[in-house]
């Protein structure tokens, strides 16, 4: 779609409710042919250029409702969008009302009880930098710029996850607009199936506004990459020092290319290379230890490794993965790293496409195994490793290759993978994988899809169908 089609998209609508609309938002509202349209229109990966009918930059909860009514009586698409990180671009649409979650950045911290508060539209930079004022955090993402909405009801990967759980298993509340324009507190103690579809089961049920995480005390780290030549011993490596479930040590393994920094000599920029992103929360003192355990997985040829306060570690890849690059993801659950599946990563990571693209492996045993199976909708919970097939690229003339490179690489790994993968690490021609996704606990989501949306308002996502 064209902006000359989303705006006579817009001259369809029922005149008197789009003027209600204006008059009922405190927001801003976006038509086509607006100064601010075609930023407004943007989201962060360039894959997805689509014209939305309106934009809702909502003010606050009360232009929530608006909007989702709105949507719903003028049968408009709806997405909504927090971060904007979708890889397959759920926060924007094409004829459609985005609701655009970006100004809803309230966080309130509370140290005694060690919860956090905060609404929407927020970041991860956000919410670290809030609660890092506390000596306190709560396990999410790897990317600062990414929003806590989508990770968090995904699942959650990130750092912390060996010690404190998913994302999703630290979801203590959340605020919720359902579909036919109800505000909803669900918790432990109300509305608690609700509760559990939000942790793990997308953006399926409602528009949340806020959400209330558990705290826990994490300060300093000690993080930063450690790179090795691609080589299938350092994999193994990392394999026997994961199996060591240490879960203090948060270490992330990557396949990329060398990229030109200064603690990385410049014969190797550019190269095949594996890389460990270590994130150690363990005491001070045993710095040394784990450097040493780092050493013996292979030669080292670069590092970039210090003490550091908890949110730096997700800001390393900031610079790296700037908004307006092309993304097409894949993912995999695995029980183990096996020698299968790291030589399919050798094999890949010898043609990986671009300095931008990087395949990571995010251990996902300790803690997220001490939460059933069907505790929440993150149904993987005997898997210890979810893999992201992650390419990145700065020109849409490499989109094909690129794609076929993807899914090449996510075929061969597939023997040696549960059948889902993580929702969040999924494209737009994943919708056929979303119950092998949730395993056991799909139908149960379809019967809260159907109490909360049964019209599927909300189904730009990996969608549940009611």
């Amino acid at each position: 779609m064209t902006a000359t089609a989303a705006a006579a998209a817009v001259t369809t609508l029922d005149g008197r409710a789009l003027a209600q609309l204006r008059e009922t938002v405190h927001g801003e509202i976006i038509l086509p042919g607006d100064t601010e349209y075609g930023e407004a229109r943007k989201v962060y990966n360039a894959m997805h250029d689509r014209h939305p009918a309106i934009v809702v930059r909502a003010a606050g909860v009360a232009d929530v409702i608006t909007a989702v009514d709105f949507a719903r009586e003028q049968e408009l698409l709806l997405a909504v969008r927090g971060g904007s990180h979708s890889v397959p671009g759920f926060g924007t649409c094409d004829g459609g009302l985005v609701l655009d979650l970006g100004r809803l950045r309230g966080i309130r911290v509370d140290p005694e009880r060690r919860t956090v508060r905060a609404e929407g539209g927020c970041t991860w930079r956000d919410l670290n930098h809030a609660a890092h004022a506390f000596g306190l955090a709560t396990p999410g993402g790897a990317v600062s710029s990414t929003g806590i909405a989508g990770l968090t009801l995904g699942g959650g990967l990130g750092y912390l996850n060996r010690r404190h759980g998913l994302a999703c298993d630290n979801l203590l509340a959340a605020d919720v607009v359902t579909a036919d324009g109800t505000f909803v507190t669900c918790a432990e103690d109300r509305d608690a199936e609700l509760l559990w579809a939000l942790r793990g089961g997308g953006g399926n049920f409602g528009v949340v506004t806020s959400f209330e995480y558990r705290l826990h005390p994490v300060d300093t780290i000690l993080g930063g990459p450690t790179f090795y030549p691609l080589d299938a011993d350092v994999m193994r490596g990392y394999r026997r020092m994961i199996a060591e479930r240490d879960e203090d040590m948060g270490a992330l393994l990557a396949v990329l290319l060398g990229p030109p920094a200064p603690f990385l000599p410049e014969r190797w920029h550019g190269r095949p290379l594996s890389a460990v992103i270590t994130c150690w929360t363990g005491p001070e003192e045993e710095d040394e230890r784990v450097r040493a355990r780092l050493a013996e997985l292979g030669p080292v040829v670069g590092q970039s490794l210090g003490r550091m306060p908890y949110p730096v570690i997700n800001t390393l890849f900031d610079d790296d993965l700037p908004p307006g690059l092309y993304h097409y993801w894949k993912g995999h659950f695995s029980r183990e790293l096996s020698d299968e599946a790291i030589d399919v990563h050798l094999t890949y990571g010898e043609t990986m496409p671009s300095l931008e693209s990087e395949t990571v492996v995010f251990p996902i045993d300790g803690a997220c195994h001490r939460v059933g199976q069907q505790d929440t909708a993150f149904a993987y919970r005997d898997a210890s490793f979810a893999t992201a097939i992650g390419p990145s690229f700065t020109d849409a003339a490499d989109r094909e290759a690129n794609i076929a490179w993807t899914r090449g690489y996510s075929a061969a790994l597939e023997p040696h993978s549960a059948e889902g993968g993580y929702v969040n690490f999924m494209d737009t021609d994943d919708q056929h994988r979303v119950r092998a996704n949730y395993r056991q606990n799909y139908e149960r989501l379809t019967r809260i899809k159907r109490r909360y949306d049964p019209a599927n308002l909300f189904r730009l996502n990996h969608n549940i169908a009611p």
